[in-house]
């Protein structure tokens, strides 16, 4: 069987499955606009949608169109973030919504190409908004997507630590002809993949492809590809540089140094994760020992 008629073997199982099974979203709705659905896919980058939920509620309250933000400093996008974590998407996202108001006339572009040259948008995030926000024919691979993919028609327990080209092939081919229909493929095996195919214990029986399962089929083989290394958090500069931020973020206006210092005590990481939030934008020094948001 061609990979063609494979794909249309899984179509019909996977939208009806998403028809029942869609957990009820805000950026899912038919009124989400495609602001809102490019707001989400900043959020929801290695952040669980519990976690999203409140701040993009507070998010779109405040600033429910492109121009709103870019009217405000970078420095509020960083404050509204919160600790939702990787806070340089505040700024990347604050970027791209000037971009928009300069380039695009405040709205968020349909185009797969004029979206991949936002600031902060890269190969995931534009087919994402083109497929979600409007509905068009694009190979959307996050992690739920890659993984599905990888069982259900590779027949590996976990995709390359990397997008590979072969599954970036793999994913084009799999799309229904028709945009609406891809875009609902789409968001439907992401959610199958948050959802049952999940990355610990999958819920096999609760599968629509369990019976056309490559993975299933084969025995649920081990990975054995390269190590796939977890994420340390614990006495890390990404939790020295959270600790930082979050005293300016919590702050009315400026801090001294001395602040700082009293939320990490190891001097020689704290100095350098403090040039890495200056660094990266995120930080601005008014004064000698006195910082601020941008």
């Amino acid at each position: 069987m061609s990979t063609r008629d494979e794909s249309h073997d899984l179509h019909e199982p996977v939208l009806e499955w998403y028809a029942g099974a869609a957990r009820d979203l805000p950026w899912r709705t038919p009124g989400a606009s495609p602001w809102s659905v490019m707001v989400s896919e900043f959020m929801l980058q290695q952040t669980p949608v519990a976690r999203v939920l409140p701040v993009y509620a507070e998010w779109l309250a405040r600033w429910p169109t492109p121009a709103d933000l870019a009217a405000e400093p970078a420095g509020e996008a960083v404050r509204a973030w919160g600790r939702l974590g990787y806070p340089r998407r505040a700024l990347r996202l604050h970027a791209a919504a000037s971009a928009i108001v300069d380039e695009h006339g405040g709205e968020v572009p349909a185009d797969h190409a004029a979206l991949l040259a936002l600031p902060g948008v890269g190969d995931y995030t534009a087919a994402a908004i083109a497929a979600f926000a409007f509905g068009q024919r694009h190979p959307v691979l996050d992690t739920n997507v890659r993984r599905v993919l990888a069982r259900a028609v590779s027949g590996a327990e976990q995709p390359a630590p990397s997008v590979t080209r072969a599954e970036r092939d793999l994913a084009a081919s799999l799309l229904p002809d028709d945009g609406a229909t891809a875009a609902a493929w789409s968001v439907g095996v992401m959610e199958l993949g948050a959802l049952v195919c999940v990355a610990g214990t999958p819920r096999c029986p609760a599968c629509p492809l369990a019976d056309r399962c490559a993975w299933r089929a084969a025995g649920h083989p081990a990975y054995d590809g390269p190590p796939r290394r977890a994420q340390a958090w614990q006495g890390t500069d990404r939790q020295c540089r959270g600790r930082l931020l979050s005293v300016l973020r919590d702050s009315d206006g400026p801090v001294h140094r001395s602040r700082l210092d009293a939320v990490w005590s190891e001097p020689v990481q704290r100095a350098r994760c403090l040039d890495s939030l200056l660094a990266d934008g995120l930080l601005v020094r008014v004064a000698d020992d006195v910082f601020a948001l941008p």
